[in-house]
Order: C-alpha cells, then structure tokens, then sequence
C-alpha cells in the first residue's frame, strides 16, 4: 500500500484538533522521534509530523484523518524499546502519548489503580509504596518506560519468575481502534468470560492493532522483607544447570538473574564497582522476598544450599538495601556498559523452556567461535529469557559485521526454535527482528495474526511494518 505525505493541509488540520503547541514538524525538534533504543543510524527514520494528544478524543480524530488520507501512525511512549517498534519507517505521524500522564482513579478496595498511558512505570510504586501495595508488572527499566509501552511489549523483568510479567496485571483499558473509535477493553473484574478477551490481544501487539489511552492494572501487597544471593560458579554452564534444580525444588524466587563473567566485568567497569568476578566464569544473582524476614532469610538458605551442592563455588548473602543495591546496580546497567564499551552489537532477548537452558549456553560459545566475536550472555534465567548479546569484534570492518550479524543471527534463532523457543521474550520483534519471523514461526500462526491485523486495520495505518509486513 503506498502512504500519502503529510502536507501542509494536513498539519494544519492536526493544530485545528490538538492546536499549534501539540504538532510540530521542524527536523531538529522531530529527530528524538525517529529512533528508540536500537542502533539510529542503522534502524532510524524521521517522521514527518509528531503529536502530542492529552485526550482519547484527540486521538481518535487524528486516527480518523490518517484514514482519510491514508497516512500511517506511530504510535510512541517513552522511546525505550529495544525492537524498533517505535521508529516511524514510513514517515508520517508519530504519536507520543508523553502529555497523558494522570492518575485516574486509586481502587482499594478492589486494589486497582488506574492511569493515563504515558505515566512512568517507576511513578506508580512511587504512589502507592506507603500503603504497602506495589505494580509488580514493571519491566527492568522502569525509571524510563511508560505504562503504555510496557502494554505494547508486554514488558517483562528481573522479578517475572515470582510476579509474571506485564499481561498479569492488565485488568482493563481504554483503547482507541486503528478506525479511530473509542472502546473500553475489560475493567476491574477479577474474572470475566464474557466474549474474547480482546485486552490480551492488545498487550504485546506493539502498536500495530490500537493506541492505548488508559489502562486499569491489579495491584498486590509490597513484600517487606527480602535477601538476595550473589552466587558465584566456575564455568556459565556450572550456573544455568542449576536454575532449573532451583525451580523444581522448594521455595520459587522472586528473580534469577544470570550473568557471565565478561557482563560482570563490564558493568563493573562502567560503574567503578568492585564484585568477585575474577574467581568465576559466571554468577547467578537470586532474589526471595516475603513479609516475614525470619521465612525469607531461611528460604534464602535453602536456595543456597542448593546452589553450594550443585556446583557454587561461593554464596555471597546480600541482606541489606546497600548491599543489596550494590550488586543489583550492576545487573540493571550491563547493557549501558556495552553501548560504552562495544556500541555496534545485537541485544537479543531469546527465551527458551527453562529446563533447555542449559543447553543454550554451548550453542552461544560455537557461534562466538564460528563467527569470531563476543558474546555475552545475562538475563533472566528463571524464566528462560537470556540477552545473548553479539558484539561486533573491533578488528573487522562494518562491512563483515552487517555480513556475519544476520548470519550469526539466524543460527541463534535456529538453536532456540529447535530448543523449544521463540526469538523474544519481552522486546518485540518491531522492525529489528520481523524477518526472521518467517523462518521461526509456524505460518498458520503467522497468518492467523495477518488476518487479524487486517480485519482491524484494513488501510494498514497503525505502526505499519512491525512485526511482520502486509502484502500490498
């Protein structure tokens, strides 16, 4: 389908519905629209009009307008993904929900909180810690992310083995259609059968089927008491044999974060911090929480006892919020590291059945040989979602990364897909990963979702060319 430009006309029109200081189109300002967190030179490209509605309404009379004039929409939160989900390849407009940002209504009693899309995730907990309730959705990037976007990828993090992720807690929302109508998508019922559960269908559908306005999300009692282990192993092998016996024996934590000696250096590099990586090839960094210290500080016992008779070399106790900080600093901030270190690289995100993790591990060191460059290996094991990450080698030239990247790409999804698993566990496969969907999703399931995307956006406006590309 070819897309209109956007003409003067049009812009006009856009500051007739939101007025002047809500449209804008001069490139200096517009550039911090036209990437998000993967590489800009490689992925990014400038809209032609960004937007910043503050109501439903708005939105829904700009989504009319693109479809008069058949104009595509990107719809943007706060710019943090990691799939080039919200990098307007066609041009057009993008749509930042940045302005809608208010809570609507705190639930207690049926313990919901409801709030604008464009909130900070982080402004959430901030909100409602002093009544001993927290959104135990949030992803690792919750300082930065929107609630909007963290629906759109169905954003998970470190705390996913105990408290899931994003989906979980979607209880309802506001969603305005890509024919520019206004729907209310479930509410506050704990259980609800009433139909298809279309909410579920929005969250992870990266923009493409609608622009969420507001959503309802459950809230769960803060756990006050909580240890973590940093558990120190000789080989990466050594500590991802251990999750799955972690998983099937006694207490489930609330995180198991896995990291490799090389994601351990680097990040302690980058923030001047000091951890005892040189003694290990690998760590697992082990979170249990609870409301009971007493409960919480023996099942932190119990799950480093059996770290110890499964291979550790050491457990280290991490009992208190500095020390607690200090270690879990430096898993929050392993990718910036690389961006500083090694900025031309692929931060991949795959997620395998937990008890194929082990098997991951070697398949990642034969490709590192194979294609001659690095690749760390951290993330979040107890779920089976690891950030395999390829770094290009600083002696070859650009021209042999952009030849190697999808070759080294394509055998890190083939091992995955034949360990029983998909290519994203929480970025999305935006524009970064939609080509290789072909080749690692069943094509019934891939049809299923072209028609789905058809019959709710029939002129393909909403973030067109995500996910997968719609015969013209």
């Amino acid at each position: 389908m070819r897309f209109k430009p956007v003409t003067p006309a049009i812009i006009e029109e856009l500051k007739q519905i939101l007025g002047e200081k809500n449209v804008f189109s001069d490139e200096e300002k517009m550039e911090a629209y036209s990437h998000d967190e993967t590489n800009k030179q490689e992925y990014g490209h400038m809209p032609e009009v960004v937007v910043t509605p503050t109501t439903a309404a708005e939105i829904a009379q700009i989504v009319k307008l693109a479809n008069r004039q058949i104009i595509p929409i990107t719809p943007r939160g706060a710019g943090s993904g990691l799939s080039g989900g919200a990098i307007p390849i066609f041009g057009g407009i993008v749509l930042s929900i940045e302005k809608m940002n208010k809570v609507l209504d705190i639930d207690y009693g049926n313990m919901t909180l409801t709030a604008e899309a464009g909130i900070v995730t982080n402004d959430i907990n901030a909100l409602i810690k002093e009544q001993g309730l927290f959104y135990a959705g949030y992803p690792m990037s919750l300082e930065t992310c929107y609630l909007g976007g963290n629906i759109a990828e169905n954003a998970g993090g470190g705390k996913a083995v105990k408290y899931g992720v994003t989906g979980r807690y979607i209880m309802g929302m506001e969603l305005v259609t890509p024919k520019g109508d206004i729907v209310q998508l479930g509410g506050k019922l704990t259980k609800d059968v009433t139909g298809y559960d279309l909410k579920q269908l929005i969250v992870g559908s990266e923009g493409t089927l609608g622009i969420v306005t507001n959503a309802t999300i459950k809230l769960t009692g803060l756990p006050t008491a909580k240890s973590n282990l940093l558990v120190l192993y000789k080989t990466p092998k050594d500590a991802i044999d251990t999750v799955p016996v972690i998983m099937t024996k006694g207490t489930i934590p609330t995180s198991i974060e896995f990291m490799d000696k090389l994601s351990v250096q680097t990040a302690c590099d980058y923030l001047n911090e000091s951890l005892p990586y040189q003694e290990a090839g690998a760590m697992l960094l082990i979170e249990v929480d609870g409301t009971n210290q007493e409960q919480v500080e023996l099942a932190a016992e119990e799950v480093g006892d059996l770290c110890m008779e499964n291979g550790a070399i050491e457990v280290y106790v991490a009992d208190n919020y500095t020390t607690q900080e200090r270690i879990w600093s430096v898993r929050r901030n392993i990718a910036e590291a690389f961006k500083v270190v090694s900025p031309i690289q692929s931060l991949e995100d795959i997620v395998v059945p937990i008890a194929a993790i082990p098997d991951i591990i070697p398949e990642l060191e034969r490709i590192s040989v194979k294609y001659d460059i690095k690749i760390p290996c951290y993330g979040h094991a107890g779920d089976g979602n690891l950030h395999a990450t390829l770094v290009k080698n600083p002696q070859h030239s650009m021209e042999h990364w952009r030849e190697i990247e999808p070759q080294a790409l394509r055998e890190l999804y083939a091992v995955t897909k034949r360990l029983g698993g998909k290519i994203s566990g929480e970025h999305g496969i935006g524009l970064k990963r939609k080509k290789y969907m072909l080749e690692n999703m069943d094509p019934v399931e891939l049809d299923l979702m072209k028609e789905i995307k058809k019959a709710w956006d029939p002129n393909n406006i909403m973030n067109p060319g995500k996910i997968f590309d719609l015969e013209s």
